[in-house]
């Protein structure tokens, strides 16, 4: 199955970064979000994003304008009636995720294969809110989509082979590196970060060292490019803190506790870069 034509649902932070990335593959995007603000917002986000990567002199005035051409910006999912792939990339919240994939399968012919780019949510949960289940996969980019290699390929317990195979070729056609990965909270990648961000906000909540010295550690020591709280306010407190509620309560673990440092950070709203005020001052 060649996948030419997808649909991405948000025009967010993940949802541009996917539909910039597909679009200068030669990919046609459906992007959707709630409110024609949104999704002007997303299309001169990659617009941005397209100026500097001409700058650089990586691609053409010529590349920025056919991939913006490939970008059709909507608020009706009606629009996603003739793609191959639509990827859910909504807010991390189940509910709302639930909401949307059913709306999505309401509109999508059988054949259409649906992700989300969910970072913890089962997608063996999610799976089940399709009329074809098998059809459904996990498909979780990295921040910032343009520059990350990664992609997580997660099937649920009904993903059919088929499904894996065209969205692995579809992955590896838009530049990604695709890894498979069982359903499993957290998946592969976040199991392992998160945790290490939340062992760091413990850290500083026991006063161990101040968070400009616990980033200094892990990036001399460990080579980290950036530092466990500085990472944790680029993704957002309260991203973090769903995650870690999702392994607390999925693994019912006490090794997966979120930490009272990042709750109460969450409660007052500093939520990190998105607010000006997380770990650090923005």
């Amino acid at each position: 199955m060649a996948i030419q034509n997808i649909g991405v649902i948000g025009a967010g932070t993940m949802g541009n970064g996917i539909a910039q990335v597909c679009a200068l593959s030669g990919v046609n995007v459906v992007m959707v979000d709630i409110t024609a603000e949104a999704v002007d917002r997303g299309i001169k986000t990659v617009s941005g994003s397209l100026d500097r990567m001409v700058k650089k002199e990586k691609i053409s005035e010529a590349d920025k304008a056919a991939a913006l051409a490939r970008i059709k910006g909507t608020t009706a999912y009606a629009d996603l009636a003739g793609t191959d792939l639509v990827i859910e990339a909504a807010t991390e919240n189940e509910g709302l995720k639930l909401r949307i994939l059913k709306e999505i399968d309401s509109i999508v012919p059988a054949t259409t294969v649906i992700a989300t780019n969910t970072s913890s949510i089962s997608i063996t949960k999610l799976a089940a809110a399709v009329s074809t289940p098998s059809r459904f996969i996990g498909m979780h980019f990295f921040n910032p989509v343009p520059l990350m290699a990664l992609v997580e390929l997660i099937r649920g317990l009904q993903t059919s082979d088929e499904t894996v195979a065209a969205v692995q070729a579809f992955a590896s056609a838009i530049g990604k590196t695709p890894i498979a990965v069982k359903n499993s909270p957290g998946f592969v990648v976040n199991r392992l970060l998160c945790p290490m961000i939340n062992e760091a906000i413990f850290a500083l909540q026991e006063g161990l060292a101040s968070a400009a010295d616990i980033d200094e550690g892990m990036k001399l020591g460990c080579n980290h490019p950036i530092g466990p709280l500085a990472l944790a306010d680029l993704i957002g407190l309260d991203t973090m803190l769903a995650v870690m509620e999702v392994f607390y309560n999925g693994f019912n673990d006490p090794k997966y506790r979120p930490a009272p440092l990042l709750r109460e950070m969450v409660d007052a709203g500093y939520l990190g870069r998105k607010t000006g005020q997380g770990f650090y001052t923005y």
